[in-house]
């Protein structure tokens, strides 16, 4: 029967067995990508607490994505005030 179906479908033989499907591919970029993630803010939680038991504040800016926009001094629920 196998004989038969690759017979058939020749072209599927055509990929090798060693190549990552590229869903293999997308999961290991991820892992790749939450492990760096997870790098940077175990440093940053570090860097932050030897910061605060030095009596000083954290060192280097936030990350693009947290940072309020710089007309925004003040938030409170429901309203945005400046």
């Amino acid at each position: 029967m196998r004989k038969l179906s690759r017979r058939a479908f020749s072209e599927l033989d055509v990929t090798a067995d060693d190549v990552p499907a590229p869903i293999e591919q997308a999961r290991a970029q991820r892992r790749r990508q939450a492990v760096a993630t997870e790098a940077a803010a175990l440093r940053r939680a570090r860097s932050e607490r030897s910061a605060r038991e030095a009596g000083a504040t954290a060192i280097g800016p936030r990350p693009a994505g947290l940072r309020c926009p710089p007309q925004v001094t003040k938030i409170t629920i429901g309203t945005l005030s400046q």
